[in-house]
């Protein structure tokens, strides 16, 4: 029989690396404790069978006293066939006929002056065992406890839920009132609590395809007592619980040696991140970059790390960090000026008002700096305009111009998957603005607010009123102006305009005047280029973390079958 160091030095380096491999060697550990294979087997202890001979004398007293209820008939096992072999000294059984059951209390007391704790399922913690010896909660009084009729669970119960979440399960060290959600069972001496809450615990998937469901799921008495039951003799029932208190413990231990690796290495990449970010010489630039080459391997395991990796990706584009400055290219103000004049044309053709001349944003008022050449206008001077869907209710059609909601837009792309439709008369009426057109880009203003979508797709539609519309002319910087709606630095500038309390809203007049640093042409395409093969890489590095996880669960499902 193996000890809990070879038990666990077997599998420890599969079941560190799966996502789920400690939850799954805290299953085995069960699995061997009820299958007899965890501690050994001594011919000298007195068998299970007698130890139910025993216990039923002893039910039968209690019975007769009124301590609690006559269980129901149970067969001893599953309708005659065993689940599982067991070794020679254990027996098969059911939890109701070796153990005495306590009704819970229906209805919750209106008065608690202390004394008897009164328990519920939130004193149960995740785990599902849990000693009871801490409670703060409200308690009964002898008074409360005769008034209301309460059943007391005695010291040494064991509580399950049977409401909602199975597998909870507690051994209580004091007499305790509990409610509804919780089934107790008073235990003989001939059996150990704690085994019999590991025997619960183990049993979960049984507890699940016996619960009642309606609304909620629900086991009533009988499907309570009818949990299969792999008795062994009381001294190994002792060990057992020995053992895998251990291995429990060992368990945590693992749990907390992988989630502090995990958070150093988000800190650690954090730090490194912000430092690239924020760095003011090329020099300190180049240090941190060549930490993050370094490391790779390590630091994107984990995708969290790579998402950061995105959002540091796309702010160094939007500071002019990502690609280098040619001091060849026109400068940025060339474009402007061709925008401007794009703008003055749609004037003259009634499709767009004059624009009112918005403040302009002086050097020492800008975020942050950027490169020569580059230069910082509000969002509305690069668009025809920024508005927004019809704010009056659309009529609606089984068929026609589809009418899309924030829903089909908040995976940041354009989806008509289940979108309501409004006649064709209704969309033609709407102004020129309100229409989203062929590389127009979409903005989500209210609740899931900053999702920028650019609409590649020639299609006719329009939106709700959540949604802004920054209509472009042809010299718009469209791809580059979508990647910098997804960077930090505009999601951060939405979030410090956006008003309301229950559900926050950017206002058009906040995404108008949002400061935008705007770079040369030239240097746009190869920022929208290196932006496309950096984001290509992160999807791949996410590829390889899915790929690693489902190996290292496969392998480790195979090293598990084996035991």
């Amino acid at each position: 029989m193996p000890d809990d160091t070879v038990l666990l030095e077997r599998h420890f380096d599969t079941a560190f690396a799966a996502p789920d491999g400690i939850q799954k060697l805290r299953e085995l550990i069960l699995t061997l404790a009820m299958q007899g294979k965890l501690v050994p087997q001594d011919p000298n202890e007195e068998s299970a069978q007698l130890l139910v001979q025993k216990i039923k004398t002893w039910k039968t007293e209690m019975v007769k006293n009124k301590v609690f209820l006559k269980s129901t008939e149970l067969a001893s096992n599953r309708g005659g066939s065993e689940p599982y072999e067991l070794p020679i000294s254990w027996c098969w059984t059911r939890i109701g006929i070796i153990c005495g059951s306590i009704v819970p209390n229906r209805d919750k007391p209106k008065s608690f002056s202390g004394g008897y704790p009164w328990v519920t399922l939130s004193n149960f913690d995740d785990k599902g065992i849990k000693l009871l010896s801490n409670h703060s909660g409200m308690g009964l009084s002898e008074q409360e406890v005769g008034e209301y009729n309460a059943r007391i669970m005695p010291k040494n119960s064991v509580l399950m839920s049977c409401v909602g979440r199975f597998g909870l399960v507690a051994v209580i060290d004091k007499d305790v009132v509990t409610n509804q959600q919780i089934h107790g069972f008073v235990v003989p001496e001939q059996l150990s609590s704690e085994y019999i809450a590991y025997v619960i615990k183990s049993q979960k998937e049984f507890l699940e395809s016996s619960a009642t469901s309606t609304t909620i799921s629900y086991l009533n008495k009988n499907r309570c007592e009818s949990i299969p039951f792999p008795l062994p003799p009381l001294q190994e029932q002792r060990r057992i619980v020995a053992k895998i208190d251990r291995l429990m413990a060992r368990c945590d231990e693992l749990e907390k040696l992988r989630a502090e690796r995990n958070q150093k290495r988000i800190t650690i990449h954090t730090a490194t991140l912000n430092r690239l970010l924020n760095a003011k010489e090329s020099n300190d630039f180049s240090t941190a970059w060549r930490f993050i080459t370094q490391h790779f391997g390590e630091l994107y395991s984990v995708k969290e790390n790579v998402a950061e990796l995105r959002k540091a990706i796309l702010q160094l584009a939007v500071m002019g960090k990502l690609v280098p400055q040619d001091p060849t290219d026109e400068p940025a103000s060339e474009l402007l000026r061709a925008i401007a004049a794009e703008k003055q044309q749609l004037v003259k053709e009634g499709k767009i008002k004059q624009p009112k001349p918005l403040p302009e944003i002086k050097p020492d008022k800008a975020p942050y700096e950027v490169p020569k050449g580059w230069e910082w206008v509000n969002l509305q001077d690069l668009l025809a305009v920024v508005n927004d869907g019809d704010h009056q209710p659309p009529p609606k059609a089984e068929s026609g111009i589809p009418f899309l909601v924030i829903g089909n837009l908040n995976t940041g792309r354009v989806s008509f998957n289940g979108c309501r439709f409004v006649p064709d008369d209704y969309y033609q009426s709407l102004d020129w603005g309100r229409k989203p057109d062929l590389n127009d880009v979409l903005y989500t203003v209210t609740g899931s607010y900053g999702i920028p979508i650019h609409v590649d797709k020639n299609e006719k539609f329009c939106v709700q009123r959540h949604v802004a519309i920054l209509k472009s002319v042809k010299s718009s910087p469209i791809e580059y102006l979508t990647h910098l709606l997804k960077s930090n630095y505009a999601f951060n500038y939405a979030n410090s305009v956006a008003t309301g309390i229950a559900q926050k809203t950017v206002p058009l007049s906040g995404l108008r005047t949002m400061p935008i640093a705007i770079p040369p042409i030239n240097e746009q395409r190869r920022i929208v280029a290196k932006i496309d093969q950096l984001m290509a890489h992160c999807n791949e590095l996410e590829k390889q973390i899915d790929a690693a996880t489902k190996k290292q669960t496969t392998l480790l499902n195979a090293v598990m079958a084996q035991v």
